[in-house]
């Protein structure tokens, strides 16, 4: 794949998505986001890929938040399809099937933190400073940072950093939740990396379908979750992953998954 504004790798199961604008902090600007949604398009389909791994080249930032430039030239006609490109595209990433990894180092802000909170897992490097910032424009965040934000670490401490605009460190995110790990800077990729390969060592249907349940079930009253939890359990049952899976474990030995 091959991009101006970010770059995409592949080594076996694992793919590495990188934001490439180091230069303006990888700030997002339309032509990132377009080819966000066409990596993640074909990371999506791609059946070799069963983890992804996002991060910022450079050391100073994973994503400074959208192009101030851009957003300055935003007036009320295209301010909601401006907040609805962002919104799909993130979404296209927390719906993506299978695990996406934020490795975060430097600045996570606004647009840069809401793209942190639309993966599955967020590591921290030490120097890590995330925050939603917009209020400091005379707006509010337009990617799911509101929503997204209130889910993972609740409405008091989603609040207080909603409508102070403050950016807090990696130790402050890890604390109410913000951020699942923090490392120091110089192991963050290794740690990613060894996640992912200990994820994709797991068997593919069975990670996919934990992601789903987990997911549906939250926006569900528990009685249905746990009828879609079940459904789910059936199905896996008669896959030739659970097969193998059950076979190798009662023979002692590493399980060879086909992903069916």
């Amino acid at each position: 794949m091959n991009f101006e504004n970010i770059r995409v790798e592949k080594s076996g199961s694992i793919a590495v998505v990188t934001l490439d604008r180091p230069k303006v902090l990888n700030a997002l600007n339309t032509a990132t986001f377009a080819e966000l949604d066409a990596a993640f398009g074909r990371l999506a389909l791609d059946t070799e890929v069963r983890v992804v791994l996002l991060t910022g080249a450079g050391e100073r930032a994973f994503a400074a938040g959208a192009d101030i430039r851009e957003l300055a030239a935003v007036r009320a006609a295209e301010g909601k399809a401006f907040s609805l490109r962002g919104q799909g595209v993130l979404r296209k990433i927390e719906t993506l099937g299978k695990p996406v990894i934020a490795c975060v180092r430097g600045f996570a802000l606004g647009g840069g933190c809401e793209l942190a909170m639309a993966c599955t897992f967020r590591i921290a490097a030490d120097d890590a400073k995330l925050g939603q910032p917009e209020v400091k424009l005379g707006v509010l965040p337009g990617y799911g940072g509101s929503q997204r934000l209130p889910r993972l670490v609740g409405r008091g401490a989603a609040m207080k950093l909603l409508l102070t605009g403050a950016i807090i460190d990696a130790s402050e995110a890890l604390r109410i939740g913000l951020v699942d790990e923090v490392v120091p800077a110089a192991e963050l990729m290794d740690r990613g990396r060894a996640l992912a390969a200990e994820i994709a060592a797991q068997a593919p249907l069975a990670v996919v379908e934990t992601i789903k349940v987990v997911d549906e079930g939250l926006d569900l009253p528990l009685d249905l979750a746990l009828l879609r939890e079940a459904e789910c359990f059936g199905r896996l049952c008669d896959t030739a992953d659970k097969a193998e899976g059950t076979a190798a474990f009662l023979e002692k030995r590493a399980a060879v998954w086909k992903g069916n």
